[in-house]
């Protein structure tokens, strides 16, 4: 697929940058999954089987990544330790609402060969920047499982705030389950 534009905001912390992947990201992707930690707990998935992701895989989604950019109903990111552009994991929004509402949801994942550094927490604030400085949202939430405390602890830590559970939330584990919705508002 050729795409007539392109996505490209790239954004800078400290210790990382966050950026759309591109298609000569894939060795230092896959090599970082590759080496992910057996699983740490019921939302963290560990270790993945990479077999399919091939380099041919990896380049359409990096298309689709941009496809979904363009149009607007998601911004996905990679993020990367400056120091040595080791891919650490991902940050990404979803367009809710436009309009009025300019509402958006984020989803975060770090690898967890690397927890407990701060990389979570630098790449979500620096998310929340561009979603606010460059996408353009006013809102957005987290949903997170009642039993997931180290989303919610991330949530906390960069300023988001509990709103309220939403009951029957999301269709997973077999089951609706409820979650927890926490915010943060451009102008806070």
């Amino acid at each position: 697929m050729k795409l007539k534009e392109k996505f490209e905001v790239v954004s800078q912390t400290e210790r990382l940058i966050v950026r759309p992947l591109k298609k000569a990201d894939y060795e230092n992707w896959l090599n970082e999954y590759e080496k992910r930690l057996p699983s740490q707990h019921r939302h963290d998935k560990g270790k993945i089987d990479m077999t399919e992701c091939t380099k041919a895989w990896f380049d359409s989604m990096v298309d689709k990544h941009q496809e979904l950019a363009l149009e607007d109903i998601a911004h996905i990111f990679g993020v990367f330790r400056k120091e040595d552009g080791i891919h650490l994991g991902m940050v990404d929004f979803s367009t809710l609402a436009r309009d009025e509402f300019q509402w958006g949801r984020i989803g975060y994942t770090i690898h967890n060969q690397y927890w407990r550094k701060g990389y979570g927490k630098e790449a979500v604030q620096e998310a929340l920047n561009i979603a606010f400085n460059h996408l353009k949202f006013h809102r957005i939430e987290a949903h997170i499982n009642l039993d997931n405390s180290a989303s919610f602890n991330l949530a906390e830590s960069v300023g988001m705030m509990y709103e309220c559970t939403r009951k029957g939330f999301i269709f997973e584990f077999g089951e609706w389950t409820d979650n927890l919705i926490y915010y943060k508002n451009a102008n806070e």
